[in-house]
């Protein structure tokens, strides 16, 4: 069962690769920010494999769960941000 887990570690690991691309050559900063927080939900859950692999679930899991809030977080904080950035320019009107 440990090579199961492992291949499919490294078929996540595999899936992160296509949004790294758009990270580095998205059209817009919308798209970024997107592909960064699917890098992060699939390694949220590469965490839980990792921790099936070494028979510590329970402790990966916390890990996980840590790291998705603060991924979810960070990804509303950085969109957020670039709205007031782009209302303040002008190109949009800000919410009241």
């Amino acid at each position: 069962m440990q090579h199961v887990y492992a291949g499919t570690g490294v078929a996540l690991f595999t899936m992160m690769l296509m949004p790294l691309y758009r990270v580095g050559f998205g059209p817009t900063a919308i798209d970024r920010i997107v592909a960064v927080n699917v890098i992060g939900t699939k390694t949220a859950v590469l965490l839980v494999v990792i921790g099936e692999i070494f028979g510590r679930i329970e402790m990966f899991v916390d890990f996980a769960l840590a790291y998705a809030l603060l991924n979810f977080l960070a990804s509303i904080a950085v969109a957020r941000f670039f709205f007031k950035t782009r209302a303040a320019s002008g190109e949009l009107d800000p919410l009241p």
